[in-house]
């Protein structure tokens, strides 16, 4: 489990990163966590690429899935001070920047992922496969 604290809208939240957030994230939102965020970083990227504003917004719905992802992470961090509504937990912000928080997010769970694939080298090795 790795956790990691981002300053939003001058308050720290933190946000964790384990095995059980992909669960989390389908049970709540019946949606695949790591297709939503290769779309997400994707749309970001495209979005810093582009010149013309108006042609790179990132949709409405990447938007959406990024704060989904947000909240699950840092209601998976902070379960006792993380309201139980995603809409109660956004209300807390005056802005929620993707383009701040995102990167921070997709450190953690590369992080996460690193740690995982890791273990399971050891594991192999240690039962000599």
């Amino acid at each position: 489990m790795l956790r990691k604290k981002v300053e939003i809208d001058g308050r720290e939240v933190e946000f964790k990163a384990s095995a059980a957030v992909p669960r989390i994230y389908r049970m709540k939102f019946r949606r695949d966590l790591f297709m939503d965020l290769q779309k997400i970083a994707k749309s970001v990227k495209k979005k810093g690429k582009k010149e013309d504003k108006e042609s790179s917004e990132i949709p409405i719905e990447d938007l959406e899935m990024f704060e989904n992802i947000a909240y699950v992470m840092a209601k998976h961090a902070d379960p006792e001070n993380v309201p139980p509504d995603i809409m109660d937990w956004l209300e807390q912000f005056n802005t929620f920047s993707i383009y701040q928080i995102l990167p921070a997010i997709l450190e953690l769970w590369n992080m996460n992922e690193e740690t995982k694939s890791q273990a399971k080298k050891n594991l192999d090795r240690v039962a000599g496969s």
